[in-house]
């Protein structure tokens, strides 16, 4: 019987050794954002000038925004894959009153596009318990159908003040970044001040035990399915003012995987129940950091959307080996 016990408890790793393999695997997107920016800087000399990291900041300021809302959707273990679409439709949308109404109401019209249309996902998966994939991939489809409906061309020609508003700078750094780091703060101010924040893990661990303790589980998927909405329409007016141009068959196209690529290089696992804004931010400048410095090395964009593609693999595989690692310790 001694030996038994002594050969099972070798078996199992040591406890050490797996802290030590979660914190390597944690340690390996900040690592790896810094040996990027290091060799880029190497190959290209304008990499690590304020302008260019300015210019990173401000091409990354749609996808942070977009990437808050679903990140905390993901950490209740829940996913929205209709983000681009939405993000077309709203900016459509929004387009379309710029020239008629003014640019007041055409911001309101958009975002009331995303707050509706993810209100809609929240009914249908929160309340009516349909697919999270099988909903979001449909509304993938018909948004941006419906895009191209309303606009089959690309709609350009908005009044002044959106270009303006797309390009302008307070304090040096453009509005469009500002706008971005106001959501990353309100977000980390609910996860780590508001119940609402231990609610979503909540949810996340055990949507049933949630339901039990009292948490409004159908509501809090509503609720969040309508942030990621009403962020993805802002997302998509950043773009659409940056531009001065909503063109309705590209406008959000793919970013949906690239959402979830910095979500998930975030450490949120795709089973929720835990997660880090602050990784999700990191996640969001290694991308911003790749896209920028292969252009500047005049990679083509082919190449970019393997690079994309791979690194969305990569945190998916890390993100399995801290599964295991998990799962091998109860």
């Amino acid at each position: 019987m001694t030996e038994v016990i002594a050969t099972d408890a070798k078996s199992e790793p040591a406890p050490s050794l797996k802290s030590g393999l979660l914190t390597g695997i944690d340690s390996i997107m900040p690592v790896a954002t810094v040996g990027l920016m290091i060799f880029f800087a190497v190959n290209h000399s304008s990499f690590l000038t304020k302008d260019n990291l300015l210019l990173i900041a401000l091409q990354s300021a749609p996808l942070m925004v977009v990437a808050v809302g679903a990140a905390l959707l993901l950490m209740s273990g829940y996913i929205d894959l209709s983000i681009g679409s939405v993000m077309a439709v709203s900016g459509v949308c929004a387009g379309l009153t710029f020239n008629s109404a003014g640019v007041t109401a055409g911001v309101m019209v958009g975002l009331g596009v995303g707050l509706a249309v993810g209100l809609l996902n929240g009914v249908l998966i929160g309340y009516f318990k349909l697919s999270p994939i099988i909903v979001t991939l449909g509304i993938l489809a018909a948004g941006r159908g419906l895009a191209q409906v309303l606009s089959p061309d690309a709609l350009y020609g908005f009044p002044s003040a959106v270009l303006e508003f797309g390009n302008a700078r307070v304090l040096g750094v453009p509005t469009l970044v500002w706008i971005a780091v106001f959501v990353v703060a309100l977000g980390a101010l609910v996860m780590t001040l508001l119940p609402a924040g231990r609610h979503v893990v909540a949810v996340g661990v055990n949507s049933r035990a949630a339901y039990l303790s009292g948490i409004p589980v159908r509501r809090l998927v509503l609720s969040l399915y309508a942030l990621v909405g009403t962020l993805s329409a802002l997302g998509g007016l950043m773009v659409v003012a940056r531009l001065d141009s909503a063109p309705s068959g590209t406008l959000g196209a793919g970013f949906e995987i690239s959402v979830l690529t910095a979500v998930l290089l975030g450490g949120i696992p795709y089973s929720g129940g835990k997660g880090h804004l602050w990784r999700v931010v990191v996640g969001v400048w290694l991308m911003g950091i790749l896209t920028n410095g292969i252009t500047l090395m005049n990679v083509s964009s082919q190449l970019s959307q393997v690079l994309t593609g791979a690194v969305l693999v990569l945190a998916a595989a890390l993100e399995g080996v801290r599964f295991w690692i998990h799962r091998s310790s109860r």
